[in-house]
């Protein structure tokens, strides 16, 4: 039975994190190789998680990625699973592409590090955010969307994490136009995300083109494990290009995650383990593919996790 790791993305931060890691020996070096890199920038790594520091869209997304980086490495190397497939939703992605041998710890802290500050330079006036909407399907929420959106007050669709939960990005201003109309047109409930940046849409093109820069300078290395794409929820295997690719263009395109889970589950994935913090994505599987046995560390604890997944292989 194929494992997947999957690793989260932005919104399910929280204060302490980094201090919750795991200490395997494999683990540990590491969140010592990331906090170097992290320091090399002239940032302090003890200061990334702090409530205070996570208000910052860079120091989130450093948090997250050194979250995904330690934990595979304490499931991989420590433990010793054998894993098919990563997935990273949005940010995730980097975190997936390091553990898929694409990225170096090191790189994936410089090209995050940049990804973050070019994202907030985009929110710099402060009129920016992204929110869920569930009950509605892909078709509906975007007609309800194009009815609110303007030219100085856009949404778009960001994120297709399942049938029936749609995330869009756009200003404040729209979002709240949106939460107040989508219940007449069926929506079970719009919850706006923790998130003070549009990701996942137009406004985030120099971003892209940012990161594709970065990324034309890393060396293509042999990729390790298959990589689910957020752009189009495909497989990839052998191909560090496209890995870098998506990796560059997801934060101006659409994540498809709903497609990744289904693909997942047609490629023969029965279990699901995703990395601290939270369980947002365990619960976009069950709802997807509820014969996949979904884990989350964060709701079973390592050692649980790792010999409820062992039971499955």
């Amino acid at each position: 039975m194929t494992l997947a790791l999957l690793f989260p993305g932005q919104g399910s931060q929280r204060a302490g994190l980094l201090s919750e890691l795991p200490e395997t020996p494999a683990a540990s070096q590491a969140k010592t190789e990331a906090m170097s890199a992290v320091q090399s920038l002239d940032i302090d790594p003890t200061t990334l998680d702090r409530t205070d520091s996570l208000r910052r869209t860079t120091d989130v997304q450093l948090t997250l990625l050194i979250a995904g980086v330690v934990t595979s490495r304490a499931l991989i190397e420590d433990h010793q699973l054998t894993v098919g497939i990563v997935a990273g939703h949005s940010i995730g992605a980097f975190a997936a592409a390091v553990s898929a041998g694409v990225l170096t710890v090191q790189e994936a802290v410089q090209v995050v590090h940049r990804r973050g500050q070019s994202m907030q330079k985009t929110a710099q006036d402060g009129r920016w955010g992204m929110a869920a909407v569930t009950g509605l399907n892909l078709r509906s929420t975007s007609k309800l969307a194009q009815t609110i959106s303007t030219e100085s007050d856009p949404l778009w669709i960001a994120n297709i994490n399942a049938g029936d939960e749609i995330v869009v990005s756009g200003t404040t201003k729209a979002l709240t136009k949106l939460r107040a109309q989508a219940g007449r047109a069926g929506a079970r409930d719009v919850k706006l995300l923790d998130i003070a940046v549009a990701s996942h849409c137009p406004l985030q093109r120099q971003t892209a083109a940012a990161l594709a820069d970065r990324l034309a300078s890393v060396p293509r290395r042999r990729q390790q494990i298959a990589y689910i794409t957020n752009t189009g929820g495909r497989r990839v295997l052998r191909d560090a290009e496209r890995v870098l690719n998506d990796l560059a263009q997801s934060v101006a395109q659409t994540v498809r995650w709903y497609d990744g889970v289904r693909l997942m589950n047609e490629l023969g994935v029965r279990t699901t383990i995703e990395t601290p913090p939270g369980h947002v994505l365990t619960h976009l599987v069950t709802r997807t593919a509820p014969d996949i046995h979904a884990l989350s560390i964060d709701d079973t604890g390592l050692n649980e996790t790792v010999t409820l997944a062992r039971k499955r292989m």
